[in-house]
Parts: structure tokens; sequence; C-alpha cells
């Protein structure tokens, strides 16, 4: 079965790049994003992991740990790990794990047999610190990854985990947020959004970011 949103992200100890893996007790109190890529020593794959690499400030400024996937073994993965970082001038910070027998692909659902029967695609999941999906995108073989919006979903959902609103369409952060629908006791509306809101209709209240 196909993992949705808000199911707990399955457990596993599989080998990688920096040696065994336990995933639960790795990812500690953080949010992870797992992402696979379909084989090492391959081209948009060596750009993705560049720049996951080169985004580690953003990552750690929004505790978030990295770690990738492919089916490929871990010596393999070491071996590419040069290649990664000569030609995307970065340093790998983050494992990669090394799948051979699948499991993990499995787990996650990550091979698509209309794609390739054998290579995972290009899966990515965010997960929060209790170890719950928060998000889930998969892009076809062909296409690199959006950082800036796995970053940008990261940014909505611990700014919502934290606070009653809801993010509009292409927030970003600093922008206004919306007042959900489930709040309408106009003395908990005065109480959680001081700065006000606009409301060019009533089910449509928008008001300031607040401080996080």
């Amino acid at each position: 079965m196909s993992l949705r949103l808000g199911d707990t992200a399955p457990d596993f100890e599989q080998d990688s790049s920096i040696g065994s893996i336990r995933f639960h007790e790795w990812a500690g109190e953080s949010w992870v994003v797992l992402f696979s890529h379909p084989a090492d020593f391959t081209p948009v794959c060596t750009t993705e992991l560049g720049l996951t690499a080169r985004l580690k400030p953003e990552f750690d400024r929004r505790n978030v740990k990295a770690i990738a996937l492919s089916v490929d073994p871990a010596d393999k993965h070491k071996e590419w790990i040069k290649d990664i970082e000569e030609t995307q001038q970065t340093v790998v910070g983050f494992p990669i794990i090394a799948d051979a027998d699948r499991k993990v692909a499995e787990l996650y659902d990550m091979i698509h047999p209309n794609q390739s029967a054998t290579a995972t695609v290009r899966s990515l999941f965010v997960i929060d610190p209790a170890k719950k999906v928060r998000l889930q995108i998969t892009y076809p073989l062909s296409t690199g990854r959006n950082f800036d919006e796995v970053l940008r979903v990261i940014d909505a959902l611990q700014l919502t985990d934290g606070y009653t609103v809801a993010t509009p369409g292409n927030w970003k952060d600093g922008d206004d947020v919306i007042i959900p629908l489930t709040v309408q006791d106009p003395e908990v509306i005065r109480q959680k959004y001081p700065a006000g809101y606009k409301a060019p209709r009533p089910y449509l209240r928008i008001t300031p970011q607040p401080n996080k």
C-alpha cells in the first residue's frame, strides 16, 4: 500500500554511504527530507544532490536533515560522491541510502513500473519530528526537482503547526496568511490575530503572518 499524508513514515535499517542507518533513530527530533534518485553517476541526479548539499545551511535553519536513496550499493555511492563534490563545487554532508535489495523503495512505493521496473523515480517525502509524512512529491525520471518549493512547503508546515493559519497559493515566508474557516469565534479571532484581518469575502480572511 502507498503512503498517505499523516501516515507514520516506515522505519527501516539499511546500509548507506556513512554505514548502517536505523531511520527513526537517525532522524531524531528533526524534520527529514527523504528523496530517491534513479541511479548513481547520472546527470540530473548529480545536479540534485549537489543542490541539496549547497542548501545545508537552509535545511539546518529549519531543523531539517536530508537523506537520499537509490538502489545502488554503498561503495558506488561513495565513488559518486567524489564526482558530485568536484562537479558541483560542494560537500555532500548527508547520507545516501544503499537500497540494493529495494527494501526501502518498496516501503515507500518509490518504484513505478511504468517509468522503470528497477530504478526508483524521483520521490520526495517531508517527514516531521513525530515521524508523520507531511508532503509527498513525485517527479518523472527526466525532470529535476525544485528544492525552493521543498523549502517553501517546509516553511508553511512549520508555520501552520505553530499558529492557527493556512497559507495561500504561492505563499512565501513573510507573506500574509489566511484565517481557517474553523476559527469563527470573534474573541478567539481577536486573541489569535491581533494585527486584524481583511475579508474580501466572509470565507476569505487575510491576516499578516505571525512572528515566528
